[in-house]
């Protein structure tokens, strides 16, 4: 019996660890995913009125629930 638990575990194959990812791979995906999120949260946030970029109140229709859900007033 103990002959075949060893010989089951000799054949198990070993799992080695992943690479760690270095920071310069990481760095400007973490960068362009916060650029991202920082004009998605100006878009739901701040976008009417004076701060404007896109005249009239479309950009505001598309994101008038989601700025109801995250909190921000609008009228």
């Amino acid at each position: 019996m103990a002959e075949a638990a060893v010989s089951a575990a000799a054949s198990t194959p070993s799992v080695s660890a992943p690479a760690p990812l270095p920071a310069r791979a990481v760095l400007p995906w973490a960068l362009f995913v916060a650029l991202l999120a920082l004009v998605a949260l100006y878009f739901v946030g701040a976008e009417q009125g004076a701060t404007s970029v896109f005249a009239g109140e479309t950009v505001h229709e598309w994101v008038h629930d989601g700025r109801h859900l995250l909190g921000f007033p609008c009228h």
